[in-house]
């Protein structure tokens, strides 16, 4: 699937960061952290390519849909459910949740026809629930991976995405602190595509925070999406390994719906 996501950024072409120094450990709660990082992650992005490929052009239409406040009721307007229906065209067209499709159909986890199974993956992304129980329906799987959440101005929850990342700090609302290393490297690369970060948002730190850089959002809606329907469990932990990179993806359940999902570079620490 990795290989087949022909609209990945490349490091040192499509984007460039700036890792610089590495984070001090805090807790969830702490508001003021040690910033060793004085200038932005991303130095440069393409944004020819964002705007002209067209999955991650309709991805980014969504990010301004939502209430980031968990506890504040979301209301989707007619507008916002075209433009999901939009995205999930979008990335349906490609290889990458073409291969996701076969692949579960094989397991007999989805149905053939495409209607049936963007269906499926609505129900999954962006059908709204309460995060906490007996709240308003404030949540939904795509708004905490994709966008991010807050919990009473004291915790970042999600944010697992590189271009709401992006687009967050150019609009100096993310403010990067500094990388998180693995014990058995002392340092990240410019050209990892998998990064363990902390950095601050609307007032909260996120002490540790993982995101792959520079992939497609059809490939993060696909491997989610297949590690979510291959289990019950309220949390599944499948091990990969993608090129260099030894994973964990980590999926959460709320009942028929996604919680959360994200990766976690063995060897540092886990996280929300």
């Amino acid at each position: 699937m990795w290989d087949m996501d022909v609209n990945r950024f490349t490091p040192g072409k499509d984007y460039a960061i700036e890792l610089q120094g590495k984070a001090d450990a805090v807790l969830q709660g702490d508001s003021v952290v040690q910033d060793s990082a004085a200038r932005h992650l991303f130095h440069y992005v393409n944004e020819e390519r964002l705007k002209n490929i067209k999955t991650f052009a309709t991805f980014i239409s969504l990010l301004d849909n939502y209430e980031t406040s968990t506890g504040v009721e979301e209301i989707v307007t007619p507008e916002e459910i075209a433009e999901n229906n939009c995205f999930l065209d979008a990335i349906l067209m490609t290889g990458v949740m073409k291969l996701a499709h076969e692949y579960l159909l094989k397991k007999k986890l989805a149905k053939p026809n495409l209607a049936d199974f963007k269906y499926q993956l609505y129900d999954i992304w962006f059908q709204l629930y309460p995060r906490k129980e007996g709240d308003r329906p404030d949540s939904c799987g795509f708004e905490h991976v994709f966008v991010g959440e807050t919990r009473r101005g004291k915790q970042i929850l999600g944010l697992h995405n590189w271009v709401q990342f992006y687009l967050q700090e150019k609009h100096k609302q993310i403010d990067y602190k500094g990388y998180i290393a693995r014990k058995n490297k002392t340092r990240p690369d410019r050209d990892d595509q998998v990064l363990s970060i902390q950095f601050s948002w609307k007032g909260s730190v996120k002490p540790i925070g993982s995101t792959f850089i520079g992939v497609s959002p059809e490939f993060e809606f696909a491997l989610y999406t297949i590690i979510f329907l291959l289990s019950e469990e309220r949390v599944t932990r499948k091990t990969v390994k993608i090129e260099e990179y030894e994973l964990q993806i980590v999926v959460c359940r709320h009942g028929r719906h996604i919680g959360t999902a994200y990766p976690v570079l063995l060897n540092t620490s886990n996280e929300d």
